[in-house]
Order: structure tokens, then sequence, then C-alpha cells
């Protein structure tokens, strides 16, 4: 990482200010500032900049770096420590990676194995392993793999047997214990297996401060240069006093508490709330209301295709999510809200109505919907005009497209992450990853809002593409916005942190069709390089 000639001008190229002052010469940064757009002649006039650095742009793009609207750091992190399982195509292709992991890495006996990315929609049993399968790799290792989606996995016998998970173990409200014959059969979704697969031990400081680095490394080549904590609970709080002691983070951290799981690092870290300190910030609450669209546990208002009267399940009750709300209202606290269903969108936006009928100002703490893949249309206004944020995924539509045509039919499938119908609605949004489920591939996202394809090239909802340059909002004016963060983010105006990003290609004037392999040459924080391709010309 470059911290070097923090203090630069940048000419002679395309510049996207996400601001008024479109196409200026020449962008200067001070002391990790903004401190000048404009025409070249005059910045080179300005004795003030006289020591500053001048870099040629030598036609590439210059514009303000993308904000992670919604991911997961410390899991993006854990993923350079675990196993990978995401092209995985069968049930022995599971095994043969985790029995490869402990023939090369020996870990001691009785050590959790991790694995992660499994999708039982492209295996070629079109269904989940069970602990039967996984037995059979290790009996003298717990073993816990974890699907794509990140609300459903599986134990081995060995790590239910620790977790002492039996016959007479019950499925906890908005959760799933799969049995057969009354035997748990290591399958588990939504609230069973997030609260047991807290049970795992985590890595050691050490490892993580590695993989932390690592994967603020990754996040930074994507050109992203704030990132998200999306389910901060009490048991990461050695990893954070770690961060913090150990100034390990480059780049700014949004951290949101599990409204009741989070409570003791919300304590701990009082100081952060609201502001950067360290650059840990926390921005709120966050609370879960169904599941995956993909793994058929989100939430929806009418059946899915083929499953008679199945429309997945809520994770939370009515008088729950009203009292969340309430919290976050009554400690002026953003709260994030996962919804995939309409359902579960639905459950959300009446606990705001209620609020509001009650005098509350439920606008002024901007509530997030996160993901809303299956957000009803007819939804988007009430939503708008109640002050919600939604955060789509949005890239859905190409990893998943053709699934959720299968799961929902053509008429709901197509509108997966309706952000044509939320910008004519006038309601503001995001655009995320939620990584580690994919990467956080920003020019990915902002190509699949534009295309809207499938892996197989079918164009889904045509009606829900959008302009580049709102794709482009999305994930600069509107993510700072939504972490209240517009007066600091966002745009490239005087004042404003220089959170930068070069581009080997203009977004506004390339091909639609060359957004997807869009390349960031470099990043910058506040000024400083923190990830630069090796490229001859380009002068950091």
């Amino acid at each position: 990482m470059n911290n070097s000639f923090p203090d630069k001008i940048f000419y002679n190229g395309n510049i996207i200010t996400m601001a008024e002052n479109e196409n200026p010469e020449a962008v200067a940064v001070t002391g990790g500032k903004i401190s000048f757009v404009g025409k070249l002649s005059e910045v080179l006039n300005d004795e003030s900049f006289k020591n500053h650095k001048m870099v040629d742009l030598n036609g590439r793009t210059l514009m303000t770096s993308f904000i992670d609207p919604h991911s997961h750091f410390t899991s993006v992190a854990t993923s350079f420590l675990e196993i990978s399982l995401e092209d995985a195509q069968c049930f022995e292709d599971i095994c043969e990676k985790i029995k490869n992991y402990i023939n090369t890495q020996k870990p001691e006996k009785g050590k959790w194995i991790v694995a992660k990315g499994y999708d039982q929609n492209f295996l070629k049993e079109k269904d989940h392993p069970r602990a039967a399968v996984l037995d059979k790799v290790s009996q003298d290792y717990p073993v816990i793999i974890h699907h794509r989606s990140g609300h459903i996995g599986v134990f081995n016998s060995k790590a239910m047997e620790i977790l002492k998970i039996g016959k007479n173990t019950q499925s906890p409200d908005g959760g799933n214990i799969e049995k057969k014959e009354g035997i748990p059969t290591g399958y588990m979704e939504e609230n069973a297996f997030i609260e047991l697969s807290k049970k795992v031990p985590m890595p050691s400081l050490e490892d993580m401060k590695n993989a932390y680095i690592k994967a603020q490394e990754k996040y930074a080549s994507y050109g992203i240069t704030t990132i998200q904590e999306g389910m901060t609970v009490t048991e990461l709080l050695p990893m954070y006093e770690m961060l913090k002691r150990e100034k390990v983070l480059f780049l700014d951290t949004v951290c949101y508490c599990g409204i009741d799981s989070g409570k003791g690092f919300t304590e701990r870290f009082s100081e952060h709330q609201g502001e950067y300190k360290d650059r840990i910030k926390i921005g709120g609450y966050k609370i879960f209301l169904d599941g995956s669209p993909q793994g058929r546990t989100a939430w929806m208002r009418k059946p899915y295709e083929n499953s008679k009267d199945y429309c997945g399940y809520g994770t939370m009750s009515d008088e729950a999510v009203y009292s969340s709300l309430k919290k976050a209202l009554d400690d002026n606290m953003q709260l994030l809200a996962h919804c995939n269903g309409d359902r579960a969108v639905q459950q959300y936006l009446e606990a705001a109505e209620k609020l509001k009928s009650q005098g509350c100002e439920v606008s002024k703490i901007r509530p997030v919907i996160v993901h809303g893949q299956l957000m009803g249309t007819d939804q988007l206004k009430e939503a708008a005009d109640l002050g919600f944020i939604a955060s789509f995924f949005v890239a859905h539509v190409y990893h998943w497209g053709e699934i959720h045509l299968e799961n929902f039919g053509k008429e709901r499938g197509s509108h997966i992450s309706p952000a044509g119908s939320a910008l004519k609605n006038k309601m503001i949004f995001t655009f995320h990853q939620d990584s580690p489920v994919i990467e956080p591939d920003m020019a990915e996202t902002i190509w699949s809002s534009v295309v809207r394809e499938t892996q197989h090239g079918i164009c889904i909802g045509e009606e829900e593409k959008i302009p580049v340059y709102e794709a482009l909002k999305a994930v600069t004016v509107n993510a700072a916005y939504q972490y209240f963060e517009e007066k600091d983010k966002g745009t490239i105006e005087k004042g404003k942190k220089a959170d930068l990003i070069i581009l080997d290609k203009n977004p506004l004037t390339c091909k639609k069709e060359e957004l997807k392999n869009l390349k960031v040459l470099c990043t910058m924080k506040e000024g400083k390089t923190v990830y630069c391709r090796d490229i001859e010309d380009l002068k950091i």
C-alpha cells in the first residue's frame, strides 16, 4: 500500500463527479480531502497547489469511489481461512474438497472444519447434503457447511454431538431443524442454523488479523472504500477490539449490531455510535425477517411455483418487528431489516405505518430494506413515502435469475430487484453484493442493473432496467446517503473526502456490455493509495 504523495492534481482524463460540476478538467487533493474541482489552468496558476504531484490520467476515468451498502466484512475475512465449495457440482465434490483440506492441512483432531458456498440449485442432486454424506468424510472432526445464501447449512454427526442436537431438540421460532423419523438429519434453516453456527469457535486473532487485511484488499481492488459489517454480534467483540488496538483498518467500516445479539458490542463500542473512531462506526441495528429466495425460505404473499400453498416463512413476530423498529427510533439508530420476500417487506411496512400513526417520524432513521428481491412493485410508493431506502441485491438477476423464474414464475421472477420501478416511484435505492455471497464486484452489479441478463444471456425484467448514471448513483451518492454521510462522501466536491478510483473505461460512454468488465486501476482512501494495478503510464 503506497501512502506517499497524498497531495495530487489529477488531469487529462474523464472526471465523473456525480455532482453538478460535471466534466471538470482537474481535481486536486490536499490533506486527504478534495480541494479543487474545475479548469486545469486555474489550479496550475494557484500557488497553493505548486507542490502537489501531477497525475496524468492518460484518458482514463476518475470518479468517486464505491460505497458498499451491505456485506459481511468478517465473513469475507474468514472466507480466506475456510474451504470454498462454490464450484462444487455434486455431493462427491463437496466431500472431496473437505477430505483434501484435512489431508493437506492436517488440522488437530477435534478442530472444527468449516466450508462455505455450496448451492443445491447447481448440484447434480438438486438437493442439500445431510450429515450421512458429511460423515463419510470424517467422524473425528466436527464439520459445518454453509449454503451460499448464509441462511441454510448442514452439520455432520460429530458437530451435532458437540452442540447437543438430538431427537429432543426442537426447532426455534423462525427456523427449522430437519428430522427424519424423529432424528436430526444435520440440515437446518434460518434461526436454527444461524444461532447454532455462532457456537462454532472463531479462528485465532492472529489468523483473523491477516484475514481482515486480505478482505480489505479485496474490497479495495473493486474500488470500495467504505464497507459494512452487516450483522455484528457480541461474539465479534474480541475481533473488533483487536482491529482497534492494532489499527488494522484502512477502510471505513460501518457495523450494524444484532438488535438483541449485539448488545455487548454496542455497549463496548458506544463512543463509535454514529461516528468513526479508528475507522469503526456503529451505524445502527440489524434484524432478519425472512430467508433466501434461491433457498426457498423467503417469505412470500403468494405460494412458490409448484408448491401448492408453501409461501416460505417469517423469522420474527409482528410484535417483535414493531418493537425493534420502535427501539431503533427511541435510540436514534438506523434499522436494517433483511427482507427478501414481499410478505416480509409487508411486515416491515406495517410496523412503520403503525408507528407513524402514533406520531413517530420513521423517516428520520432512514430505515433500510435489505435485499428486497421480491419486493412488490405495489409496495414501492408506500415504502418511499415512509422514508425507507431499498438496498437491492441486483446481481441476483445474473447469478440466480433463472432459478427465480422457476421458483416464482415469469411475472414475479422477472421483477426481482425492481430498481426501475423504484426509480419511477422516487424511492432511494442502493446496490450491494452481500459479500461473501458473491464477490464485492461493483462493475458486475452496475452491469447487471443496466442489462438484466442471466448467466445464459436471457434478459428478465426489461422494465426494471435503469440508466448507467442511476446505477452509479446507487453505489455512490445514494449509498453515502444511506450511511448519513452525504456531506463527506459520494461525490467529488470541494471539502469532501478524497475517496477516489481510476477506471480503465468511462462507464457513461462505453458500450453497456463492457460495463461488466470495467477494471479498477487504482483506489484511494482519503488521498492515500490502497490499491493499484501495475500500469507503466499510471504514476500515482
